[in-house]
């Protein structure tokens, strides 16, 4: 909450009295999802028979992902989440199909074109709206959240448990255990998978998107936070950067701005100074916050700030030629010198040369005292080699 007065109201004396501490907060209102909501969820689940979850960020908000692992587990329904759900199903778990969040029709959305049954959780439109998973309005929606359902045309829910989310898994999984199978997902999670590989071993300089996102995984823990900027790096981190812990890689989604990962990154330091952070930027997202590497430093703090060096805005370039057609417009730009700006400011930079030199460079980086920008250039035709792939899906 944020209350604004007045600068004449502002500046007056405040005179003591009886009513000068704070009101005691009372207790958060009790929200549970009725018995009768709970019999027709359970029946539909029952009934389905292509059944798969999809997670949203309240998920993560509401604590309850060990819950969503334990009520897929129970019924072996498999799980797409949001780009803002990431972590909230590990990656490592059989029952994490991808992120899904591309307009495009992404391979991910294969399984829910055979769904009959979308279980969503935690989730918000601002998000990934049911018009890209929901176009024939066919699917029979059961809606868990915190939240009563935000309704289109798209998205009309057969059922809603409104309460608790972790509360609401948690006893959804005490009445059910149907061990539901979808067969089709297992084709979707050997896709993502191998997209997730597919240049592991590649020593192509600029160094191809996947390529510099899987030598990145290799370098951190479990636990350590990548926060993404907005740029094409956002839908590469999305789709192939796998997470396994809640909070752990966090994309913004919605308005979606240009410039989040540097500030994001030093919140996060700040928050959990214990854990290695990476800001993974585009050289057009760090050029727009890149003044606060002075804050960072001083303020003392350590990460890596990772830069998809293309000199242009690849993602809008990406854009203007898939929905436009011929040249891309206005997309070229002459970057400074980051190695000599991230000095300048007190920080270290360092400049990947050639892709062997990746991984020895983001280890430096991360055991680094200090801010470390990695400027790395980046072989952006992969995007249109993505394009290429929307267009020839399994499904």
């Amino acid at each position: 909450t944020h209350i604004e007065f007045s600068e004449a109201i502002a500046e007056r004396e405040v005179k003591e009295s009886k009513f000068d501490k704070p009101l005691r907060a009372g207790p958060p209102p009790i929200s549970h999802a009725s018995h009768k909501s709970y019999e027709k969820a359970v029946d539909i689940i029952k009934k389905g028979k292509n059944v798969i979850v999809l997670a949203g960020n309240g998920v993560i908000r509401g604590n309850a992902s060990g819950s969503l692992i334990k009520f897929c587990e129970k019924n072996n329904i498999s799980v797409s989440n949001t780009f803002m759900a990431k972590g909230a199903m590990p990656a490592r778990n059989d029952l994490f199909v991808a992120t899904i969040g591309l307009q495009k029709k992404d391979f991910a959305l294969c399984g829910f074109d055979r769904a009959d049954v979308v279980i969503t959780v935690g989730y918000d439109f601002a998000e990934y709206a049911p018009n890209f998973w929901n176009a024939d309005n066919n699917k029979v929606i059961v809606h868990i959240d915190s939240m009563a359902a935000e309704v289109d045309q798209f998205y009309t829910p057969e059922v809603e448990l409104i309460g608790d989310i972790k509360t609401t898994l948690d006893e959804l999984a005490e009445m059910t255990g149907f061990k539901k199978s979808f067969d089709y997902i297992e084709k979707l999670k050997e896709i993502h998978r191998a997209e997730y590989r597919i240049h592991k071993d590649s020593m192509s300089f600029p160094i191809k998107p996947q390529k510099i996102l899987y030598d990145l995984r290799h370098c951190l823990a479990d636990d350590d936070i990548v926060i993404s900027d907005v740029g094409m790096h956002k839908i590469w981190t999305a789709r192939v950067y796998p997470a396994y812990k809640p909070n752990t890689v966090l994309i913004s989604n919605g308005f979606a701005s240009m410039g989040i990962a540097l500030p994001g990154a030093l919140a996060a330091k700040l928050a959990h100074p214990d854990r290695k952070v990476v800001a993974v930027c585009g050289d057009g997202g760090f050029l727009m916050n890149s003044q606060e590497l002075e804050t960072a430093r001083r303020y003392g703090l350590n990460f890596v700030v990772l830069i998809f060096n293309d000199s242009k805005y690849g993602m809008i370039e990406w854009k203007q030629i898939n929905y436009y057609g011929g040249e891309s417009f206005a997309m070229d730009f002459r970057n400074p010198d980051f190695i000599k700006y991230a000095e300048s400011l007190g920080c270290v930079g360092m400049k990947v040369e050639k892709t062997e030199d990746l991984i020895p460079t983001l280890k430096k980086a991360l055991e680094t005292p200090n801010v470390v920008v990695v400027d790395v250039p980046v072989d952006y035709t992969e995007n249109f080699e993505l394009t290429s792939r929307l267009g020839k899906l399994v499904c």
